[in-house]
């Protein structure tokens, strides 16, 4: 099957793979180290599929090796397949129901040409089952030009089944170019030793996990990790677990680094390093960026490994040709696109924190955010929502009594910050938030209750300190309510404090601060107050929305001088792949405004399955393919990097919408319903109300008051027995 029409998806012939000089690696050739792309692109399409080797050639270029499971036939024809149970990975089983065995010698090569591929692992996407064919290795061979690298788990298997894998392999290299030859079996790479010009073809022994018992020498592969030098006999390179150079522990961070790699090194052996996927769950001190993962691999100072085997082959190809070696603090920026974070580097340290606008300040943010929250003590300070129960531990303490119902705010009830003073919220823990958590996708546990919040004036200090910045950006939200129900008038609060600031900082006019809010009657009103002119003043779009009409863009631009869209409101989807770009933002930005997305996240479940589950290439398709004005993150180190990149100018880019077109018309859902319009009437409203002298208690609702008056009435029984048991 060809697959013409994907050359307009990615990016092609990305860059020429030596970006930086051999002497700069520390590899055992001192050359970049390879990529091998196991079974092709798997981590998108099929393992072993036509797309899947295809998509290989489209997104790298041919210096990146294609893997092959080899497997044999019941008549001896090779085909790549990722395992010896054919049912793990084709539908062999719809089609022959009466087999009773589906490893592949149960089939002749005729007969397993009726059988498609299908996704072997059951989180990954399934819209590109049952489109490729079972591919026989001379296939595979001519799509991979630069050779191919073939793995032989088994070869005592076949034996069993009167198949010579050996004899095989020395057939297939003699018809085509085969790079590499793996196996775990030492037996098997001892007797190809002797059948395979190895000058062309490298042998390399390939550890399974350090429990597992190797039968040929019945120790384990950890034992046989500290003989390296009996390793060096039989091959000339090792594949290895990454585990075996940076031991994850069972709290998933990095444990130091092993001398695994310089050992290897030193015997004379490559180290190719294995379990690559941008869709697993890694090592928290990543940040859920893949790119940060290889590159610990290779750029630590210490030793780079020579190659790695990856489901997503375009993540470590751009980690080695794009960011190895990059200076971040001395490289020029190739980008321009401005980096605004999400309640600081939120995705590292609990939101609006101290240590959250530190991290996000080192990782290189332009511009700072505070959400402005209200005490009950009229205390303006940062927060990255109203409810406190959204970002504190406050259930666990004694203020969760003062839980109760504002329905202008949220439709449940909560915890609100107007029902505190800022003395008693200073004493509350902060909790970093998990937005996937549902997808068991959570954030540093370690920096999880670290850091203080900031008052509103401890927040404007912050350019003071850190002169990397080039502004902040203040968020006010819900203030009609607070002025109607609780007497508070957060733009006055605001206002205070930027007045105070100003008098105290000189040089206060040579800082950038905006406002956002999702409401023009708050912008108007700073506007009119302080006299703010419209680059000062942001308006938010609080919805998703597929197009903008002409007269809410005049209307917007009457006020505000930029605009935050939401990150789908760029591109619209179906099944998590995008189908098309939107007119939102080119309408948008052809009138004038400054156009903002959010929020980009790290977690790969967080973006289409467009992007390969590297939030890079999230970022790399909104900076030069839509152009856009800022990115606000709560990872900002992602971008910060990428602004850097030294590729960035060598990029093709992919035409939109593609992706999704191969997927199997069976298996691809209706699309949904599409976002709605934004309106002149989704802008326009009233001023804010007037300041409330005397603002009616909230009292909380009956359900919630009678379970917590059972709640603190055991909670005082407890300490009364406690008591008494103490006497």
């Amino acid at each position: 099957m060809a697959f013409p029409s994907l050359v307009f998806l990615i990016l092609i012939q990305f860059f020429i793979f030596q970006t930086a000089s051999a002497s700069s690696w520390q590899t055992l050739s001192g050359n970049p180290p390879v990529v091998i792309a196991r079974g092709g692109f798997s981590g998108l399409f099929p393992d072993s599929s036509e797309y899947a080797y295809e998509l290989v050639n489209l997104t790298t270029s041919e210096d990146v090796t294609l893997w092959c499971d080899l497997q044999l036939t019941k008549d001896g024809v090779g085909i790549c397949f990722p395992n010896l149970n054919l049912d793990n990975g084709s539908d062999v089983v719809d089609v022959y129901p009466n087999h009773k065995e589906i490893f592949s010698v149960d089939f002749t090569w005729k007969e397993l040409s009726n059988v498609t591929l299908v996704q072997n692992i059951v989180s990954r996407q399934a819209i590109f089952d049952h489109v490729s064919s079972i591919l026989p290795t001379e296939e595979v061979a001519k799509i991979g030009t630069s050779g191919l690298w073939l793995n032989i788990q088994h070869s005592d298997f076949y034996a069993q089944h009167n198949l010579s894998m050996r004899n095989s392999v020395v057939s297939l290299s003699r018809r085509m170019k085969i790079k590499f030859i793996s196996s775990p079996e030492i037996s098997f790479l001892r007797n190809m030793k002797k059948d395979v010009n190895t000058t062309v073809t490298k042998l390399i022994f390939r550890f399974l996990n350090q429990d597992r018992i190797d039968p040929f020498t019945n120790q384990s592969y950890g034992s046989l990790a500290k003989n390296l030098s009996y390793i060096k006999t039989f091959s000339s390179g090792i594949l290895v677990p990454k585990s075996y150079i940076w031991p994850l522990g069972s709290d998933l961070y990095l444990q130091p680094h092993t001398s695994f790699v310089t050992d290897a090194h030193k015997e004379g052996l490559q180290v190719f390093a294995s379990d690559f996927a941008n869709d697993f769950v890694f090592a928290y001190n990543y940040s859920y960026d893949p790119t940060a993962e290889y590159l610990s691999f290779i750029d630590n100072g210490n030793f780079s490994v020579d190659g790695f085997l990856s489901d997503f082959p375009l993540t470590p190809y751009r980690a080695i040709s794009c960011f190895s070696h990059l200076d971040t603090k001395k490289a020029k920026e190739q980008a321009n696109v401005t980096i605004i974070s999400k309640d600081g580097a939120s995705g590292d340290f609990a939101g609006c924190t101290d240590l959250a606008y530190e991290k996000a300040v080192s990782d290189g943010v332009d511009i700072l955010d505070c959400n402005v929250q209200m005490s009950k003590d009229k205390i303006p300070f940062c927060l990255s929502s109203i409810d406190l129960m959204n970002s504190t531990n406050i259930f666990d303490t004694s203020f969760r009594n003062l839980s109760s119902v504002a329905s202008e705010i949220q439709p449940n009830s909560g915890i609100f910050t107007f029902s505190l003073t800022m003395s008693q919220i200073q004493t509350l823990k902060p909790v970093i938030s998990n937005p996937f958590r549902l997808s068991a996708l959570f954030r540093n546990p370690r920096n999880k209750n670290l850091g203080k919040y900031l008052t509103l004036s401890e927040f404007l200090f912050l350019p003071k300190r850190y002169s990397s910045l080039s502004g902040i950006l203040i968020k006010v939200e819900n203030a009609a309510y607070l002025a109607e129900h609780q007497g508070i008038s957060v733009v006055d609060a605001v206002l205070d404090e930027l007045k105070k600031d100003t008098t105290q900082e000189s040089q206060a006019s040579a800082r950038r601060i905006l406002i956002q809010s999702t409401d023009k009657s708050v912008l108007m009103e700073f506007k009119e107050k302080k006299k703010m002119n419209h680059e000062e003043l942001v308006y938010s779009v609080d919805e998703k929305i597929h197009d903008v009409t002409d007269s809410a863009i005049k209307d917007i631009k009457s006020f505000a001088g930029s605009i935050v869209i939401n990150r789908d409101s760029v591109f619209s989807g179906n099944a998590g792949f995008i189908t098309l770009k939107t007119d939102v933002f080119p309408r948008l930005n052809s009138s004038g405004l400054r156009v903002y997305v959010e929020t980009l996240s790290n977690e790969f479940v967080s973006y289409p399955f467009d992007f390969y589950s590297d939030p890079t290439m999230q970022i790399d398709t909104f900076v030069r393919d839509i152009k856009i004005h800022g990115i606000i993150t709560d990872f900002p180190a992602t971008t910060a990097r990428y602004r850097k990149n030294q590729c960035y100018s060598k990029m093709n880019l992919f035409r939109t919408g593609e992706l999704i077109t191969f997927g199997n018309p069976l298996l691809v859902p209706p699309a949904g319903a599409p976002y709605p319009s934004l309106v002149e009437s989704d802008v326009t409203e009233p001023p804010l109300p007037e300041v409330r002298s005397q603002p009616p208690a909230i009292a909380p609702s009956k359900a919630e008051g009678e379970s917590i008056e059972v709640s603190f009435a055991v909670i005082t029984m407890a300490v009364l027995v406690s008591f008494f048991i103490s006497v």
